[in-house]
């Protein structure tokens, strides 16, 4: 889908074994990239590539069920019986929900030791597109809760799963399933070579424009699509993105509209601490912005604040929808999300920082092409942190249910290309280059271990529907109406 990184198959076109034999990298002797790669190919004999394609649980693997059980612990109780059963809905679902259990697995699986800015939640649906503070249109990564430095192939063999588990809700064949994941590693391993051979700055210049992606999408019907989710986000105002839907005048008040069971207004017994809480924690967050931004902020007056249902796995987490207005038809809508810890750090060490939403933000800032306008931190008396962003700006989501076995492909090579870019602004890419090669290995074992995974995520999900049978724990199941899109962060 990018030009020079991914043909009509999500990868370049296999090339003759003899164009794959292993040569040491040209370039100035003692070069520092040179050296970097050098580096990297020594790994292979401490951790072979071929390495990466098992998958055994180990005879302790922890429980699944009480890995979400510890992860539910701190949450909304009201909305933990609606986290699993969102998570019942397929074992697709359960994946996406399952960060904890994954980051425990992984864990235990070969690494070669190499460290970069990991998303820690890198799975197909945490993509998408959004607006730059420029207002050009981009996709990248946009989901970053779990971000934490990690070993690289965290994130690949995440991302590699959840092709696999999308074939499958799909319908594809266990081959285009594997297929998917390996398009999406071989685009990976492509473009990190690619990004060893840049200027570091062109490295961090470099994002996935959507209006030139378009044309590149082969299937007519969901170029289409996308062109027109693209146009519609393109002609609307800064006042259309705040969500009109979402905010109304009633009588001289602006208030934020109820859209149970995801945005709502707190009962009155329970409003005014709830409020209390987002205006403590909004004060700072002022505090975390630079100071253009501060001035940007204090154009406009807090109005209203509600909360919010988000996601699947951070169903039950603290989240809340603050309006405010700069007049009465310029508002602005900001998202006040709770910040856990991330479920790498019991595996990859603590957070350099105190406060987990400042963890988020930098995470995002060193991983996206570019960051959102209003990206900040903040943290209540008590410990509880809190990253703030606008709720909605141009988003466009991926219609990944729709897709044929052809568009994944080709959205398969799109995200291994935004993994590896991203990587390669806060890793050394020569290095974790060196290590990949020119030879399609890693990518072969990765898409061995993303199958033998979503295997086991089938079993997992089996596991999950069996307790809320047996009792064990509480499940709401939603009806369409009721659950809306379930995809909103």
């Amino acid at each position: 889908m990018l030009e020079g990184q991914v043909n009509g198959n999500g990868g370049t076109r296999p090339q003759p074994e003899a164009a794959l034999e292993e040569k040491p990298p040209s370039g100035k002797a003692g070069s520092r990239r040179e050296a970097a790669s050098l580096r990297g190919r020594a790994l292979r004999s401490e951790c072979p590539r071929s390495s990466h394609a098992k998958w055994k649980p180990k005879a302790d693997r922890p429980d699944p069920i009480a890995l979400l059980e510890e992860s539910s612990k701190g949450r909304i109780p009201e909305l933990i019986p609606v986290r699993y059963g969102r998570m019942m809905a397929s074992p697709f679902a359960f994946f996406r929900g399952a960060a904890i259990t994954m980051a425990a697995d992984l864990a235990g699986t070969p690494a070669t030791g190499l460290r970069v800015q990991a998303c820690g939640d890198c799975h197909l649906m945490n993509f998408g597109g959004f607006a730059t503070p420029e207002r050009r249109l981009v996709f990248d990564i946009n989901d970053f809760d779990e971000t934490l430095p990690a070993p690289w192939e965290w994130d690949v063999k995440r991302l590699a799963a959840s092709f696999v588990l999308a074939g499958r809700n799909n319908g594809f064949t266990a081959a285009q399933s594997r297929e998917a994941a390996q398009a999406c590693v071989r685009s990976y391993r492509e473009s990190m070579a690619a990004f060893a051979s840049m200027r570091v700055l062109d490295v961090w210049y470099q994002r996935a424009d959507l209006e030139s992606l378009i044309p590149r999408i082969q299937d007519e019907g969901v170029r289409k699509a996308v062109r027109k989710r693209l146009d519609k986000a393109q002609q609307q105002s800064a006042r259309e993105h705040a969500d009109p839907r979402l905010a109304e005048i009633v009588g001289r008040e602006a208030t934020i509209k109820d859209c149970p069971p995801e945005i709502f207004h707190l009962p009155a017994d329970g409003e005014e601490e709830f409020t209390s809480r987002v205006l403590t924690a909004f004060a700072g967050y002022r505090a975390s912005l630079p100071d253009d931004r501060k001035r940007l902020l204090d154009r406009f007056t807090l109005r209203d604040i509600a909360m919010k249902v988000v996601g699947v796995g951070s169903v039950g987490t603290w989240c809340s929808v603050v309006l405010l207005l700069a007049n009465e038809d310029d508002p602005l809508l900001l998202q006040v999300k709770e910040a856990r810890p991330s479920v790498l750090e019991p595996y990859a060490g603590e957070s350099i920082y105190s406060n987990h939403g400042r963890r988020v933000v930098n995470g995002c800032r060193l991983m996206q092409s570019a960051s959102d306008l209003f990206l900040g931190w903040t943290e209540l008396e008590g410990g509880t942190h809190y990253h703030v962003r606008q709720l909605k700006d141009m988003k466009i989501k991926p219609a990944v249910e729709t897709y044929t076995p052809g568009t994944m492909l080709q959205y398969a090579g799109l995200c291994g290309w935004t993994v590896a870019r991203a990587h390669a602004r806060s890793g050394e890419p020569a290095e974790i280059a060196g290590y990949l090669g020119k030879a399609e290995t890693f990518d072969q074992a990765i898409a061995d271990f993303a199958v033998a995974y979503a295997d086991q995520t089938e079993q997992d999900h089996k596991a999950l529907v069996k307790a809320v049978k047996s009792g064990r724990i509480r499940a709401v199941i939603e009806t369409p109406a009721e659950k809306g899109s379930g995809e909103t962060r």
